[in-house]
């Protein structure tokens, strides 16, 4: 299993390529604002870990593993996104908090969660009925 710093790197590997069909050390670098020899590295530690080919100066691509794990990835980052708004996190709050659990949560939780979201989204009168709810515990406080 990849680490949580690994996962960040595949994820985002995943989306650049899906964006822009490819992904290069500068754009990877760029995206978690990280140094590029930083990206250099840890592209050559997923390269022997088998989750991408990496050759010097001609790019990269990830393999079958890769690409799965990546996809996932960007499901759970979504998903997690999505939990929140429902739940009302302030926009302005949702993708720092999603980025401090996605990698706490293991992918039972995770499953569990699609679920949750899959409830609400299958009928808006929940989330109405959720905003409900909080604005009356805010109007309480």
């Amino acid at each position: 299993m990849p680490t949580p710093s690994m996962e960040d790197y595949i994820e985002q590997i995943y989306l650049l390529i899906e964006e822009k069909g490819y992904a290069r050390v500068s754009d990877i670098a760029e995206n978690l604002s990280v140094h590029p020899s930083s990206v250099t590295k840890m592209v050559q530690k997923l390269d022997h870990e088998k989750y991408l080919i990496y050759e010097k100066y001609r790019g990269l691509i990830l393999t079958p593993t890769g690409k799965k794990i990546g996809k996932r990835l960007v499901y759970r980052h979504e998903l997690l996104e999505q939990l929140l708004q429902i739940i009302g996190v302030k926009e302005e709050n949702v993708y720092q908090d999603v980025e401090g659990i996605e990698h706490h949560l293991s992918w039972d939780a995770i499953d569990r969660i699609g679920d949750l979201v899959q409830f609400f989204n299958d009928s808006p009168k929940r989330i109405e009925e959720l905003r409900a709810i909080q604005k009356q515990n805010e109007a309480e406080e």
